[in-house]
Parts: C-alpha cells; sequence; structure tokens
C-alpha cells in the first residue's frame, strides 16, 4: 500500500495485485476509499494520476 495521493481523500488506498502470467507478471490494482464516494469528475482525475504514476512512469523508469 502507499499512503494517500490525494490530500483532500487522506482515506484512498491503492492495492496492487500481482500474479505469474506464462513468463512474466500481471500487474492490477484497485483503489479504495471510503464514504462519501468521490463524484465520476473526481474519480476521473484519480484513475488518471494513479495511471500515470504506475504506468507512464514505470515504462519510463525501463527506457520504454
Amino acid at each position: 500500500m502507499w499512503s494517500s495521493l490525494w490530500a483532500k481523500r487522506a482515506d484512498a488506498q491503492i492495492r496492487f495485485d500481482l500474479s505469474a502470467d506464462g513468463s512474466g507478471t500481471r500487474l492490477g490494482w484497485a483503489l479504495f476509499v471510503v464514504e462519501p464516494l468521490p463524484d465520476f469528475s473526481n474519480l476521473g482525475h484519480m484513475r488518471k494520476r494513479i495511471n500515470e504514476l504506475i504506468n507512464a512512469n514505470l515504462r519510463f523508469t525501463f527506457g520504454q
């Protein structure tokens, strides 16, 4: 678990799931928040931030 990435949603947690996938590893993640749930706009911003940190920045680390 990471600490929350959002000051306004300090309760938000990301859970990473890793599993074998042939000769590689499959990465999945889930975002958990307590009520009140974020509206669709805020949820979109949260998902985009997670996607950038996990997918884009991780690929850049490996020069892809």
